[in-house]
């Protein structure tokens, strides 16, 4: 027997919105119907005026926000980024609550790529790869990773799953957050006082923390300064978060050896930028963690069945925080 649907939420056409001129919608709408067959998700553009008048929920990938504005009965929308911070901006002061994805998978992924490209730092694979291009035979003292300090700023659910794959290849690892956390095995700290004392003893520095008003810019020449002279930097959050001018004159100082960027302020990575010709940069296409469409319609399915049961909506995204 099914069962009782509360009758203001008796299902209705759910779309589909995202970027203009994003290439994946409709691998979007058929992952997402696939993952609930009882719902019928059509992507924006497919919608009957009867459908865009009647839509009290949305699935989201930065939409734009004048076709948000065309569903009046919009209640809410669930992001299929774990990101959200450009939602929240273009739909600045709203009464629309906004979900986010929280995947396991998407952590999982970023854990993998936290541990790679800690190794490709760890193993000094850059300066082989300098030294091949100048053919030049000449092997490298080795450091055990447990002599290697690795850090994280940011303690959440990624963070949580980049520290657990680091200890398992034996790093050393410190972890930062606003408010207290406890990882087991890690070295947590917390607040602004305990940042200086994190950084110091920091090999490697990897940035997975949320862009917010508070966040936007933390990495300037100050906290750059507190690190190690040689420390590396990674940073798999938003390219808001980093002070570009202040990175290159560490780098360039030779205080920091090498960046793995894989996110920036504008993306693609415009041909004139610097970061692509300079040899102690290394540039990804924001790769690191790119969300499992499966894995994501699934979690989102879920999170509509239990709105269509209950009326009750999953946790939503803080506003004034930004996640």
């Amino acid at each position: 027997m099914k069962p009782n649907l509360i009758p203001n939420l008796i299902p209705t056409v759910i779309p589909f919105l995202a970027a203009p001129g994003y290439a994946h919608t409709q691998a979007w709408v058929q992952a997402l119907q696939t993952a609930m067959p009882e719902e019928q998700i059509v992507a924006f553009d497919d919608m009957t005026d009867e459908a865009k008048a009647t839509c009290k929920v949305a699935i989201v990938a930065n939409p734009n926000p004048a076709e948000l504005q065309q569903l009046p009965q919009l209640q809410w929308v669930h992001s299929v980024w774990a990101g959200v911070e450009r939602l929240v901006a273009d739909l600045g002061n709203t009464d629309l609550k906004i979900v986010r994805l929280v995947d396991p998978q998407l952590a999982n992924t970023m854990a993998e790529a936290v541990l790679a490209w800690t190794l490709y730092l760890h193993r000094d694979m850059p300066a082989y790869a300098r030294q091949q291009a100048q053919k030049k035979w000449q092997p490298r003292e080795y450091v055990a990773a447990r002599q290697r300090t690795v850090s994280l700023l940011g303690l959440g659910a990624l963070g949580e799953a980049a520290a657990r794959s680091l200890l398992q290849a034996g790093f050393t690892v410190c972890g930062w957050s606003r408010s207290p956390k406890s990882v087991a095995g890690v070295e947590c700290f917390n607040g602004e006082n305990e940042l200086p004392e994190m950084l110091a003893k920091t090999d490697i520095l990897v940035c997975l923390l949320p862009l917010t008003p508070d966040t936007r810019g933390i990495i300037n020449a100050s906290m750059l300064a507190q690190l190690p002279q040689g420390a590396s930097f990674i940073n798999f959050a938003r390219g808001a978060i980093v002070n570009d001018v202040d990175l290159r004159a560490s780098l360039e100082s030779e205080h920091i050896s090498h960046a793995v960027l894989d996110v920036f302020d504008i993306e693609p990575l415009p041909m004139s930028e610097w970061h692509w010709q300079y040899p102690h940069v290394t540039v990804l296409p924001h790769c690191s963690a790119p969300t499992d469409r499966k894995t994501a319609s699934a979690i989102v399915a879920e999170n509509i069945r239990r709105y269509r049961l209950s009326g009750g909506l999953p946790q939503t995204v803080d506003i004034a925080r930004g996640y």
